[in-house]
């Protein structure tokens, strides 16, 4: 089933398997006035997120820490870029509160890129996960971090000592797009963060995610899945790539959901141990399934 580079479709036509209903509901209400009291920020909005609604109804957010300012403008993502604010220090007990008021069991945490700290912020993520799991003992915790740049090896070593249940960094998409969809990223660098929290963070299991429809072939997608085997990652997650602002890269396919379930059963092939491949698949959709 594997193809060559697909052509351009028309953009203008969303296939119904990619539409979905606004979203409503009390739950959804509740996280989202939960949130606003808090002043916490989430993925699940400044990405425009087409699984707020299903998340929220749910019960349970991404939280965004160290604000919603990026220092890099990659191209599949609507996050604002520009110079971000000193750290919050008051985040890591809001963080915990909102915990306590959705009664979360299964905490999602994932920043911006903060290339101006030295540290990338992964101190932050160490305070945020320390006081929640202060206050809450029983949290899981899913880590979705940036690639730290220059920093990759101190930043392991303060998050290491956070002891996450999952360490997640996303590669995005193939390495002939990077130029293109990822500015400031490179795949060798994402490729050698997971290989380092695999041989540094015992007993945690290592994450990513890659988007389809950017235009990469299929053998393209292969190999990044043995790649990421090949650096000890246990878990992936593919999905549709969605425009989420007009300043966004186009689509240049709508995958089949056929090819989806094709490539969960490949994923499981190469080795991984935990897949969801579906056209609304995001590395945090899900999270808390075991």
């Amino acid at each position: 089933m594997l193809n060559a580079r697909p052509k351009t479709s028309d953009q203008k036509r969303l296939p119904s398997w990619l539409r979905r209903p606004l979203p409503s509901g009390d739950t959804y209400n509740h996280v989202e006035n939960t949130l606003s009291s808090l002043g916490l920020e989430t993925i699940c909005s400044n990405a425009n997120c087409p699984n707020r609604g299903e998340c929220w109804s749910r019960g349970t957010a991404t939280v965004l820490i160290l604000g919603n300012i990026c220092t890099r403008n990659c191209k599949f993502c609507s996050v604002a870029t520009g110079k971000p604010e000193v750290p919050d220090p008051s985040e890591p007990a809001r963080l915990a509160e909102l915990t306590k008021r959705l009664k979360l069991k299964y905490l999602v945490i994932t920043s911006v890129n903060r290339d101006d700290l030295p540290d990338g912020g992964a101190g932050h993520f160490h305070d945020c996960i320390k006081e929640v799991r202060l206050q809450c003992p029983d949290v899981r915790f899913e880590i979705l971090t940036p690639d730290f740049r220059n920093f990759q090896a101190q930043a392991l070593e303060k998050l290491r000592k956070a002891l996450p249940f999952v360490f997640a960094h996303n590669v995005e998409t193939v390495p002939s797009l990077y130029r293109i969809a990822r500015a400031g990223g490179e795949y060798g660098r994402s490729l050698r963060l997971l290989k380092m929290a695999r041989e540094k963070c015992n007993n945690v299991q290592i994450k990513s995610s890659i988007m389809l429809g950017l235009g990469e072939a299929d053998a393209e997608v292969e190999q990044v899945l043995k790649d990421l085997r090949e650096v000890g990652c246990d878990r992936i997650t593919i999905g549709q790539y969605l425009k989420p602002s007009k300043e966004s890269l186009e689509v240049t396919e709508y995958i089949q959901p056929e090819k989806f379930d094709w490539w969960r059963q490949r994923a499981y092939e190469l080795g991984f141990s935990w897949v969801i491949s579906s056209p609304f698949a995001r590395s945090s959709y899900f999270a808390e399934r075991k």
